[in-house]
């Protein structure tokens, strides 16, 4: 069996999947995603992975390059379709609303007119968030008229893709000032932790908290639906509690971060992850013809 991780920093999560690796003795490879050139009428150097665990910061880069690989046959975990959901906020929101999944209402404006309109409507605090992003970067909760028009006229004015959509988000008022992510390996909720901050914003990059939660009842039944709309494999999954006990799915991530979870939650998550990048590599090995959706030669 041989290994493919795709990276493109080698941080934290990145250090302990290799030490993982090297524990087991798998034959596995680096491959840095700046340094790679992809023909696409030669998939000959990629035939001796048997999969490709991606690993890259750059979003843009991953979804390319796992097209790419799935196109030509070629087993990763993720899978293309996954990151493709993941990696826009708005693909994800309409994921989860077609399977069911319970989330935060959601409107999709192109102007500042038009969102000023959708905004009111919904009534205040809203939060306005690029479609593309993470680690809570951007993000902004408005209160009220006057800044809704102020924000909305900056975003317009900076011109970039990711203020040319405005994603326009229910505020949920989070039960305790916390909101939990739980971590999905297959069909699988292997851990959870809760987050908490004085600041609205919770997420650990941001200096959120983080502790144990249980995988019970409808964390574990939620966790597991969210991944299977955005097509399974292994994800990161941002759940809220609202103050009236409702629970709703606000993100799904798929090239996860998890060094803060593994000491709260007693789960070593990165062999957890290593055991279903090496179950890909069996399947394909087997001759299984899909995984996860993608057909792999």
């Amino acid at each position: 069996m041989k290994i493919g991780m795709l990276y493109s920093r080698i941080r934290a999560e990145e250090k302990l999947l290799i030490r993982e690796m090297e524990r087991r003795r798998l034959d596995f490879e680096m491959i840095d995603v700046r340094k790679i050139q992809l023909r696409l009428d030669d998939r000959s150097d990629w035939e001796k992975y048997d999969v490709i665990l991606e690993r890259c910061v750059s979003h843009s880069r991953a979804l390319a390059t796992l097209q790419i690989l799935n196109g030509w046959g070629i087993a990763t975990v993720n899978d293309a379709h996954v990151a493709e959901v993941c990696g826009s906020k708005l693909n994800t929101s309409i994921a989860l609303q077609q399977h069911g999944v319970p989330s935060p209402e959601v409107r999709i404006a192109y102007t500042q007119e038009s969102a000023l309109e959708a905004i009111e409507e919904m009534g205040y605090p809203i939060v306005l968030k690029p479609a593309i992003g993470s680690w809570g970067r951007l993000l902004t909760k408005v209160n009220d008229r006057e800044s809704a028009e102020a924000i909305l006229e900056h975003k317009e004015t900076l011109g970039n893709y990711l203020h040319a959509i405005f994603y326009i988000q229910q505020y949920v008022q989070k039960a305790a000032g916390r909101d939990i992510r739980s971590f999905v390996v297959g069909d699988e909720t292997i851990c959870a932790i809760s987050r908490t901050s004085e600041h609205w914003i919770t997420n650990t990059a941001r200096g959120g908290q983080s502790a144990a939660y249980p995988v019970t009842g409808i964390v574990d039944e939620l966790s597991r639906a969210a991944a299977r709309a955005v097509g399974g494999g292994v994800v990161a999954v941002d759940l809220f509690e609202d103050v009236d006990g409702n629970w709703s799915v606000n993100e799904v991530n798929y090239t996860m971060e998890f060094r803060n979870s593994i000491k709260p939650t007693g789960v070593n998550i990165p062999a957890k992850l290593i055991d279903y990048v090496v179950e890909v590599a069996e399947r394909k090995m087997q001759g299984v013809s899909h995984l996860n959706g993608v057909a792999y030669a």
